[in-house]
C-alpha cells in the first residue's frame, strides 16, 4: 500500500507491504547492481541488468519520448516517412569509413573446416578417377565392336557415366582453396551474397532524395553506422540519425525546419520528461534543464559563411590558435564551429 511517508523523511511516498510473494532467491553479495550509485563504465559491464537502474531507465525513457517526438514533428509538419535500407552498396559524400557485409568470411571458415574434415583428392586420385573412366570407355566400346547383348551395353554405358560423374566431382573439389576467393589478385566479390560490396549505411540520404522528387517533403529516421576510429563524445559507430528531405525549399527553408525541430524536442522533454531531467540535472548535468529552456525560448543566431571566416579570421589576427588554417574557402572544422557559436 502507499502512504504519505512520516514526516522528516525524504521519500516522497512511503510503500507498507502487507503479503510478500517470493519468486526467486538473489544473493545480495553476488548481485552486481547494489543501491549505491554506479558508474557508466561499471554499467557498460552488466548490459542484461543496467536498465533496472534508475540512470539507464531514465535514459530509456527519455530516448523513447525523444524518437515518438521525431515522429510527430514531421507528421504533423505533412512529411512522408521513408524507411531506407541498412545494407547498402551506395556510400554518401564520403561521409566516413564503412563498415562492410559479407559472407564471403564466414563461407571460407567453413570451407575451411571441411576440408579439414574431408580434404581435396590428390593428382594421384584425380589420375585414378581418369584412368576408370578410360577403362570404363573402353569396355563400352568392346561391347558394341562385339555386338553384346542390348542388356550389357546399357550396364557398361552406366558403369562409364557413374566414372565420368565422380571424375568431375573429384575434378571439382580439387579447386577448392582455403581462404577468400579471389579473381585477378583482388578479392571475388561475385561469390559473396549479393554478388558485388555490400555495407552498413551511412546515411539514408539518397534514397530519400528520389522519394523527395517523387512525393514531395520526406524524411528518414534509423540506425546508421561509421567506422570511424573517433574515440570522442561526437563520434560513434552506431547511432541513430533523422535526415529531412523538402522539396522546393532554400537554404531559409531547411535552416527554419532544424530550428523547428531542435526547439519541438526541447519543449517535448520539457513536457514529457521533466521527472527525468530532473533526476539527470540531480545525478549528472545540473544545467540541462535550462539548456532545455534557453533553447526552446530563444531565437537561433544566424550567421553566413564568410561571416564566420571572417570572425576567425579576426581572432587569428588577435593571437587565438588554431589547429587547422583559417581562410575562405575551407570547410569549418569543429574548433572553428565550437569558437564561432561564442560569439
Amino acid at each position: 500500500m502507499l502512504k504519505v511517508p512520516p514526516e522528516g523523511t525524504r521519500q516522497k511516498i512511503e510503500l507498507r507491504v502487507e503479503k510478500v510473494v517470493s519468486v526467486g532467491e538473489v544473493d545480495p553479495a553476488k548481485y552486481p547492481i547494489p543501491k549505491t550509485k554506479l558508474t557508466l563504465e561499471f554499467l557498460r559491464d552488466h548490459l542484461h541488468l543496467r536498465s533496472r537502474t534508475n540512470t539507464i531507465a531514465a535514459l530509456a525513457r527519455i530516448r523513447n519520448a525523444l524518437a515518438f517526438a521525431t515522429h510527430s514533428f514531421f507528421q504533423e509538419h505533412n512529411f512522408l516517412y521513408v524507411h531506407t535500407p541498412i545494407i547498402t552498396t551506395s556510400d554518401c559524400e564520403g561521409a566516413g569509413e564503412m563498415f562492410q557485409v559479407t559472407t564471403l568470411i564466414s563461407e571460407s571458415e567453413k570451407l575451411e573446416k571441411e576440408l579439414i574434415r574431408n580434404p581435396p583428392p590428390s593428382e594421384a586420385d584425380i589420375e585414378a578417377a581418369r584412368q576408370l573412366m578410360s577403362e570404363r570407355g573402353e569396355a563400352v566400346k568392346q561391347l558394341k565392336a562385339a555386338k553384346a547383348s542390348k542388356s550389357d551395353i546399357t550396364a557398361a554405358v552406366a558403369e562409364l557415366n557413374r566414372a565420368k560423374e565422380s571424375l568431375s566431382k573429384l575434378e571439382e573439389r580439387s579447386k577448392l582453396k582455403p581462404g577468400i576467393p579471389k579473381k585477378d589478385g583482388k578479392i571475388d566479390y561475385t561469390q559473396d551474397f549479393f554478388a558485388r560490396q555490400a555495407f552498413l549505411t551511412v546515411s539514408g540520404q539518397l534514397q530519400v532524395e528520389t522519394y523527395a522528387c517523387a512525393v514531395s517533403n520526406v524524411y528518414t529516421f534509423g540506425p546508421t553506422f561509421r567506422a570511424e576510429q573517433s574515440h570522442t563524445s561526437r563520434h560513434l559507430a552506431e547511432f541513430w540519425m533523422v535526415e529531412p528531405e523538402i522539396a522546393f525549399a532554400d537554404l531559409q527553408d531547411d535552416m527554419n525546419c532544424a530550428e523547428a525541430y531542435v526547439k519541438y524536442m526541447c519543449n517535448w522533454l520539457l513536457d514529457k520528461c521533466l521527472d527525468d531531467m530532473e533526476f539527470m540535472a540531480k545525478s549528472y548535468d545540473k544545467g540541462c534543464i535550462d539548456r532545455l529552456k534557453m533553447v526552446a525560448s530563444t531565437p537561433f543566431v544566424r550567421t553566413t559563411y564568410t561571416e564566420a571566416v571572417e570572425l576567425l579570421e579576426e581572432a587569428v589576427k588577435g593571437g587565438k590558435k588554431f589547429e587547422n588554417e583559417v581562410k575562405w574557402g575551407i570547410d569549418l572544422a569543429s574548433e572553428h564551429e565550437r569558437y564561432c557559436k561564442c560569439f
